[in-house]
């Protein structure tokens, strides 16, 4: 008899930390249920993401492929509805899919592009099918407005389906208390109305000071990590109840703990700031060659219309901020536990947990304090690239419990995936498959992790877009930045916390001259193989 083809239960947060668990050795932060995947499977502890913004990295997680050939370069760039997914492949051989919770494979806002698009000077130009070097995605620009907030003001909007693989969607865009898509639509629907219950104008009276924190008013039973628990646990009973012998993926995407930092009930005061040490290099003064830290300490500074409590990149902070965010985070985080706790319990009672794999990872990181920073921006320090990565399997026997070391990245989680349901990838795919690692305890990749990142957002001196590569290795990390002569090499054994910029050390001129090597061996590597030629010729 053919061996039962196991469920997958697939759980990502949002600008989540590989350091902000338990059991990668936090000192106070309490997330036992996530613990206990860990006991059950496999950690990572060098996991990286393929570019450290949502919507590249969210499109690399469901393709298997760098944001550099997903479509999907940077933010502001939906993934292309013809792009296979792995979900698609799943779903293809019988999967039942279900997504709860946050996607941004498309855009969350209205806004313009924020650098010029224009494409010339006196000549003849056309638009239309021909403005581009590829013509438009599709005749029908709506399917790529599934997710932008105008849409769903007035009423539940009905989702072209399957969306990316997934023939079941409960959406939620943007973070915090602030999330939207079909979230407002549940308050109303359980008798609350959400313009008096949300944002910043109806929260409670607090004296935290940091910058996009404020105290809900909504309460714990009515925030978004549980609308999405609930839709999940629903999904999770549907299936079962339909009698059905075929496996389910099912994927639980948290907006938290993204800013703004807004746990709701006993999560907002759970950690005390008091209970924070800062980062080593919180208060590091030590001068770096060609800093990209030190300018983007600076961006405040040199942006006269710089809004703290609006920016999504790079924010100074003080001790006391820091502190603040740090601890509320902490408490989004365990929200995020508790309510993942609740979902595992589901599986057990409906006798599904046994044959269910549970993924837990994050789309990047948040500086959270790290050289007196928070937020994100085009800074690769390992805040931000480096994120958890959990593989609980109830197929682990031996396994169980163990930590790995292999350099592993986002476009590995498709394949890895497919591998475990028993299908192969579609051609183009750049990831590898992580089982042989999990199995043999080694690290059988190529020794090195490729970052992306482009940005619509000017900063460190440089005008929009900003094209950032890293290459990460066992022991350097080096970033390199397009149109500027920045760049970065970082001993990560000897300086962890990436205090010490050794690019113009002639120390290290033979550690530089490797690294761009396999970084150009890396990017012959990386183009894109789909299609396959034709023919011959």
């Amino acid at each position: 008899m053919a061996e039962k083809r196991p469920n997958f239960l697939f759980v990502i947060t949002d600008q989540h930390r590989a350091d902000y668990l338990g059991c990668s050795g936090h000192p106070f932060l309490k997330t036992p249920t996530i613990d206990g995947l860990a006991e059950r499977g496999t950690r990572f502890d060098r996991f990286y993401v393929a570019s450290p913004v949502c919507m590249p990295n969210r499109a690399s997680l469901m393709t298997g492929r760098l944001p550099s050939v997903t479509g999907a370069r940077g933010n502001g760039l939906p993934l292309p509805l013809q792009a296979n997914t792995f979900v698609d492949l799943l779903r293809a051989d019988g999967y039942r899919t279900a997504l709860s919770g946050k996607s941004h494979l498309q855009n969350m806002t209205d806004g313009a592009p924020r650098y010029d698009t224009s494409r010339g000077d006196d000549l003849k130009l056309l638009d239309g099918d021909f403005a581009e070097a590829l013509k438009p995605y599709t005749s029908d620009m709506t399917l790529y407005d599934q997710e932008k907030p105008a849409r769903w003001v007035e009423e539940r909007q009905k989702m072209h389906l399957p969306f990316y693989g997934f023939d079941r969607v409960h959406l939620c865009s943007g973070h915090g208390d602030m999330v939207g898509a079909d979230y407002p639509h549940w308050l109303r629907d359980k008798g609350h109305d959400p313009d008096k219950l949300r944002g910043r104008d109806n929260a409670r009276p607090s004296d935290h000071v940091a910058p996009q924190a404020w105290r809900t008013s909504v309460p714990e039973e009515l925030y978004p990590t549980s609308y999405i628990r609930d839709h999940a646990i629903q999904c999770l009973e549907d299936w079962s109840a339909d009698g059905g012998d075929n496996p389910f993926f099912l994927m639980l995407s948290f907006p938290d703990p993204h800013h703004p930092f807004t746990p709701p009930g006993r999560y907002w005061d759970m950690y005390s700031p008091d209970q924070v040490e800062l980062p080593a290099s919180f208060h590091s003064d030590r001068p770096n060659v060609a800093n990209a830290i030190d300018l983007a300490r600076a961006t405040e500074d040199n942006n006269p219309n710089f809004d703290r409590d609006r920016t999504m990149v790079f924010l100074r902070v003080d001790e006391r901020e820091a502190k603040e965010a740090i601890a509320l985070t902490c408490g989004m985080i365990t929200m995020i536990d508790d309510a993942l706790a609740e979902v595992v319990q589901k599986l057990k009672d409906l006798d599904l947990f046994d044959n269910t794999v549970i993924v837990f990872t994050a789309d990047h990181g948040d500086f959270l304090g790290d050289h007196g920073l928070m937020l994100k921006g085009p800074l690769h320090l390992q805040a931000t690239i480096k994120v958890p990565f959990i593989w609980s399997d109830p197929a682990a026997n031996g396994a169980a419990g163990s930590t790995l070391s292999s350099l592993a990245s986002t476009i590995d989680i498709g394949p890895t995936i497919l591998h475990r349901a028993g299908l192969g990838a579609y051609n183009g795919v750049q990831g590898r498959t992580l089982l042989t690692d999990m199995e043999t305890g080694a690290d059988t990749g190529p020794g090195d992790i490729v970052v992306e990142e482009e940005s619509q957002h000017a900063s460190l001196g440089i005008l929009p877009p900003i094209q950032v590569r890293s290459m990460v290795t066992g022991r350097w990390r080096m970033t390199l930045y397009g149109k500027s002569e920045l760049a970065e090499l970082y001993d990560l054994e000897n300086d962890p916390s990436e205090l010490r910029n050794l690019w113009d050390d002639p120390d290290y001129a033979d550690v530089k001259a490797e690294l761009l090597e396999r970084m150009v061996r890396r990017s012959i590597d990386h183009v894109d193989r789909s299609p396959l030629p034709l023919n011959m010729a």
